[in-house]
């Protein structure tokens, strides 16, 4: 085929659509794109040529808001085996499942753990009022769903129902429609959404020939950065052909090796979901354990909506702030607790997640003092001594560097 055109623009404010219900995931910031031409293999469907731009735009328009499927999604940060740490921190936070409210229901706990390993979820929508995602085990299967005002969790593997309410009119965070409320999820729409948030001057954005998607003719979007501070190698989306809607992502690290993420549909459909998909009665015997209110419904406690670049899941925390912008941002807090990593010496489950961190981290100094840094594949974290956090999908230098500069304000 033909090589597909390419040039520079700014590309359009993306057309969020809700269609399922949230969890964490890599974040992102926005601008404009630098283009350059790329081939499609022979063996790949044959497709009108399409520019960069024009598919960004593709995916903005797309208004897919009802659809069925199956999405198999594998993240791989190189983390060690937490073993039984992880128990011993989920008790920490309240129960089973890592929940306050001790139930291993609750939607704000369980889909964390989609953070490793490779999963499969079923997923339905119709609207922005109805939605569903079950999460299958081996013996078992967790699902949230989102049916008007009710979001329910179910864990059949306990009997245990988690209910939360959203107010009329509002999606599963309890945000007004058209609002900013769209829901994060761990689809292919999601993710891409997310990573087109930092795509500026700094980034490399191609259409790389076309794939076949889950039965889907589809195009490869593929994003690179340029900032030599990003730990992101490169990121392909397969936008569909048709609708427009991702329907696989890709995430490699800039160190090569397997991909951190990749999230795609097996099977996917676009017809209107049965109406009994998203009726939920509690079993009969289910342990129930109701929401405080919409804010502490499947997203959680959430407190902000800044979506940053490797520091997914931190947008949510009290005196967060973002320094630098676009593939280089850095997500920097205190603690408030004026010491770093506790140690053992601390006992109980803050002792050991602090020997587990210090385990694989790497003391470092600075104008800021000295602190630890806790390494992934992709996001890296710079703990000082004295209680504060640096963090992103940014190098080891860029961390220390940007508590240097904090140091000296």
């Amino acid at each position: 085929m033909a090589p597909y055109a390419s040039d520079d623009t700014t590309s359009g404010r993306r057309k969020a659509v809700r269609y399922v219900v949230p969890a964490t995931v890599v974040g992102v910031a926005a601008a404009t794109i630098g283009l350059v031409p790329a081939l499609a293999d022979s063996g790949d469907p044959d497709l009108p040529k399409i520019t960069a731009q024009q598919l960004i735009e593709k995916i903005a328009a797309s208004d897919v808001e009802q659809l069925s499927g199956t999405v198999k999604i594998t993240t791989d940060l190189g983390l060690p085996d937490l073993g039984g740490l992880a128990g011993s921190l989920a008790s920490a936070g309240g129960g089973a499942g890592g929940s306050k409210d001790g139930s291993s229901a609750d939607p704000s706990a369980r889909l964390t753990e989609l953070a490793s390993g490779t999963h499969t979820l079923r997923i339905a929508a119709d609207g922005p009022d109805r939605q569903k995602v079950s999460l299958l085990e081996d013996a078992a299967e967790y699902s949230v769903i989102h049916n008007g005002t009710d979001v329910w969790g179910y864990d059949s593997a306990s009997n245990e129902v988690y209910h939360s309410t959203a107010p009329e009119g509002s999606d599963a965070r309890g945000k007004e429609h058209g609002k900013g409320g769209a829901e994060q999820a761990p689809t292919p729409k999601e993710f891409a959404d997310q990573a087109l948030k930092a795509v500026d001057g700094t980034t490399s954005v191609t259409v790389d020939g076309t794939v076949h998607v889950a039965g889907r003719d589809a195009y490869k979007l593929v994003v690179k950065p340029k900032d030599s501070a990003s730990t992101v190698g490169a990121i392909s989306i397969a936008v569909d052909a048709k609708t427009g809607l991702p329907l696989k992502f890709t995430l490699t690290p800039k160190s090569g090796g397997a991909a951190v993420v990749d999230a795609g549909f097996t099977q996917v459909h676009f017809a209107k979901p049965a109406a009994s998909t998203f009726d939920f009665t509690p079993p009969k015997g289910a342990k129930v354990t109701e929401g405080d209110d919409a804010d502490h419904s499947v997203a959680g406690k959430e407190k902000g909506d800044a979506a940053l670049p490797g520091a997914a899941g931190l947008g949510g925390l009290d005196g967060l702030n973002v320094l630098g912008d676009g593939w280089g941002s850095i997500a920097a807090f205190d603690t408030g607790s004026g010491s770093g990593l506790p140690s053992a010496g601390s006992g109980g489950d803050a002792g050991a997640f602090g020997d587990f961190l210090g385990s694989f981290g790497d003391k470092v100094t600075g104008t800021f003092g000295s602190g630890t840094v806790f390494k992934t594949r992709l996001v890296n974290a710079l703990i000082t001594d004295d209680g504060k956090v640096y963090a992103g999908a940014v190098t080891k230098d860029a961390l220390v560097k940007a508590a240097d500069t904090a140091a000296k304000k």
